[in-house]
This record gives C-alpha cells, structure tokens and sequence, in this order.
C-alpha cells in the first residue's frame, strides 16, 4: 500500500497540473501545510486566495504573509509584493488548490476505488447504503457524507455535504492509510462548481433524481442543472455513469461523459431493471433482475436508491445475489424516514431531512401509500433562512394537501427573521386548508403540539432537519434533535 502520509513538497513538485500565469519571488520553497485560512497561514504554509460568496480571500493576502507564510496562491497580486514570500497567480485560486491538495497528499484518489453519488435527494442514503453494504461484503471503506465521515465503523464529524479541497485530500490520505479500498462520497452542486472535486479520480458516478433545490446559489436552475452534470463531464472512461432513468435529467447527465453509460429504472428499459411489488409500514418488496427481495425500508423513493447501490456494487464486481442479500436486511442513514413509536398509543413518529418540495412530497405520498384510512398524518414542517425562498410557500401548500393538519415552525432561520420566513410560508397555503395549518415558531412547542393533536394511531412527521441536532438562529448553533424531542414529547405527553 502506498503512504500518502503528508510530508514536505518542494512548491515546484505541487504545480504541475496548476495553470500558473506569474510566479514571482523565491523558487525554492519547501511546502509543509496548505490553508484557506488566514489565520492557520504561517512559515511553510500555502495559503490561497479563494473568492467565496461572504468573503475575498485576496483580502487576507496582507495579514497572511504578516504570519509568515511561505507561499500564496492568488488570481490578482496585490500592489506590494514580499520579497521573502512567494506568489503563484492563477487563473482560479479554487481549482489550483484542488490540484495543489491532491498533490500535496500523493493524490490519494488514485490509489482508492472513489465513488460519487450526485443528485437532489438520495444522496446521503445511497453513500449511506453503499458504506453498510461493502462493509457487510468484508472490505474496508471510507464515507463522506452530510450526517458523517467514517472510516470504517470510526466516524468522523461532517461539516459540509462535500469538504473543501484540502480537507478532502487529506481525509482520502487518512482512509488510505487505514486500509480502504471503497470509498462512497456525496458530490453535491457547489462542490462541483467550486473545484472541491477537481484533481479527484472517481471509478463510478451515481445520479439519483434532480429537483428544485440550492437555487439561491446556482441563480437558475438550467445552472444547477449544469453543476450536478458538471462531475459526470469530469468522469474518465474508465469510470461507470449510472443515472436513473425515470428522472427527465438522467439521461442529460450522460450527454458528454466520456465514462460506461449504465442506467436503473423501476418503469423503462435499463441495465438495472427493478418492479415494486409492494410498499408497506413493514417495507419494500421488489423484483430486481428477476429476483424478488424483501427490504427494510419504506417508499418508492427508497426503491430507487435501492436499486443505485444494487447497480453500483454489481458495476464494481461484487455478486448480485450477495450484494441483495445483504442489501435486504440495512436500515437507512440516521434522519432518513428513521420511525419512533409511542409504546402506549402506537403514535408512529417520522423524522426526515426533507427540506426540498420533491423530498417533503416523497416522504408524504410514502405515509399515504402505507397508513390505514383511520391514521390521522399531522405534519411539523419549517423552511431555512438565507436559502431557496422560492421553495417556502410550495412546501406549507404540500404540506397542507399532504396532511391532516399542519404545524409551520422555524427551521433554521440563520439570520433572517423566523416570523418572515413563516410568513412566506403561510401564503402558500390554499383558503380550503387554511383550518388545518398552525404556525408555531418555537420548533420545540410545534413537535409538542404535533404530537398532543395526535390520536392513538397517528403519524406525526417531523421534516426538515433529520439527522441535524443543533438548530442554527443567528449564527449560533444551540442543540436541538428532533427525534431526541419526539421522543421526550412522547414520554411527557405519556403517549
């Protein structure tokens, strides 16, 4: 196995791949760290200028070479240069530290069976999925997802759905030094746009679905669009592309990727061909490549992400019968469709990270499809602050026609005002469902009435935040869980 350890590079060993325009001051600089943080910039430190939509590096350049650092990496000098530091300009501080970082951690990539999973929804639970699956089949394997990072069974705290460059790099070195040979990441749209990925070599690309999502940041959603197909572009030829065929951008995810065209589908012709059967409080049973299969989870959203592991392990030369086997008996990511049940009334709680329209849908038309007609559905549901405002008021109208009754609460409001999000929210509600929707801003008091309102039997889903146990309000993040709150609210309501 090769170390991928990080030692000390001289600078000239880590542009090769780096579009430099200007090198100016010393050449023979010795790099033993890289950062994108002032603050982290010292002696032997690279620090790169990045333009990010908050802040400019380039601002920082000053204050970095104050602290000493070795070299900086920029796209517009600034007026004085140090003569003991070197500067690297480039056409794109973001995508020269992507080549930099690889570089720098003896491009760990290379050595790894990398595998990407893209798309609106699904991508935590198929990265999820594919990490318990090659686990269970006896191989060690790296996950990189937005609940967490594992090495094996070790996890290891997410920040970003898809880490920066160099965090990435180095997390790949630190898998590969611990013995993986899998490893299943999230790719999400800004990371593609923003270089995180770039300089990476993926054998497999997954695309799950596309809907309505991160649009106060792409602007448009044919830009989004581009984002996500962005990273099947960047696959070589001898990597697999596997989309989902039901999704109208699956096939555009294909157009001009140089990787092995492979596709799923539960209505069409593909490679991975699957047929629901049944889909019920208990789960799903399929009929997948002839095989009929009983699953734990719940959905036909689920069907699908199902069916993406399946097509994926059988791509990288595991056993369809194994491979389904062991797939038959794993449970979802944490905050994914994850059920509580009340002990005395039978209340069925459901905690779910849909925070999209096309998610909240999903997971709605999923309880109709298994609750009895006696089930009341009492829905909690908030939209995040300094996001997508679009998506507010279409999420409480499906919600209200989703639901028996409807409880609006704060999300995380970062820092806009949690009553104007709420209020945005509102008048996406339709006059025949205004009876059954409340609006409660307090997320604690919003679970408590949810679960009071709810009669022995009922289904109360609480969406939006899943996995998440802070809750982001003006830039502090206080604990908040919402399937730890369920739960006190059943204890304390004595349901």
């Amino acid at each position: 196995m090769t170390n991928s350890a990080p030692i000390a590079h001289p600078l000239v060993d880590l542009l090769p791949a780096v579009k430099v325009m200007a090198q100016h001051g010393p050449t023979d600089v010795v790099v033993q760290g890289l950062t994108l943080d002032s603050r982290q910039a010292g002696p032997g430190m690279v620090f790169f200028a990045l333009r990010g939509a908050q802040t400019d590096g380039h601002q920082f350049i000053d204050k970095a070479v104050a602290q000493g650092t070795a070299v900086v990496v920029c796209e517009n000098l600034p007026p004085s240069l140090d003569p003991a530091t070197a500067y690297v300009q480039v056409p794109d501080s973001a995508e020269a530290m992507a080549h930099m970082a690889a570089a720098f951690y003896g491009h760990p990539s290379r050595q790894l069976q990398l595998v990407g999973v893209t798309g609106t929804n699904g991508k935590t639970t198929c990265a999820t999925l594919l990490h318990k699956l090659f686990r269970e089949l006896g191989h060690h394997v790296g996950l990189l997802s937005t609940v967490q990072n594992q090495i094996d069974e070790e996890v290891i705290p997410a920040t970003h759905t898809t880490p920066d460059a160099i965090r990435l790099n180095e997390l790949l070195a630190r898998m590969l030094r611990a013995g993986c040979t899998y490893v299943f990441m999230e790719v999400s749209s800004h990371a593609v746009v923003q270089h995180r990925t770039t300089a990476l070599r993926f054998v497999g690309g997954i695309f799950t679905n596309l809907t309505h999502d991160h649009l106060d940041y792409h602007g448009t959603f044919d830009e989004y669009l581009k984002a996500k197909k962005g990273f099947f572009d960047q696959l070589g030829k001898d990597a697999f592309a596997l989309t989902n065929a039901d999704d109208k951008r699956g096939p555009v995810m294909l157009q001009n990727t140089a990787a092995r065209r492979e596709t799923y589908s539960l209505r069409s012709m593909a490679t991975f061909r699957g047929k629901l059967l049944e889909n019920a409080v208990h789960g799903l049973h399929l009929e997948i490549d002839g095989r009929e299969v009983q699953f734990r989870l719940i959905g036909v959203f689920n069907a699908y992400n199902l069916l993406a592991v399946y097509g994926a392990a059988v791509l990288l030369g595991e056993d369809p019968t194994e491979a389904l086997t062991v797939l038959s008996g794993l449970t979802s990511a944490p905050g994914r469709f994850e059920p509580i049940v009340a002990e005395r009334t039978r209340v069925t709680g459901i905690v779910d990270y849909a925070h999209t329209p096309d998610a909240l849908e999903n997971v709605l038309s999923t309880i109709a499809q298994i609750r009895q007609p006696s089930q009341q559905v009492i829905t909690v549901v908030g939209c995040g602050g300094n996001r997508d405002a679009a998506k507010r008021p279409v999420m409480a109208n499906l919600a209200a026609k989703g639901s028996n009754r409807v409880v609006l609460t704060s999300d995380n409001p970062r820092f806009e005002d949690p009553n104007a999000i709420l209020s945005q929210m509102q008048a996406g509600v339709q006059a025949q469902d205004l009876g059954k929707v409340l609006t409660i801003p307090d997320r604690r008091e919003a679970i408590k009435t949810a679960v009071a309102l709810a009669q022995p039997g009922d289904i109360v889903l609480v969406a939006g935040k899943g996995h998440e146990t802070y809750q982001e309000v003006q830039g502090v993040r206080g604990a908040f869980d919402d399937k730890q709150v369920l739960q006190e609210m059943f204890d304390l309501l004595n349901k």
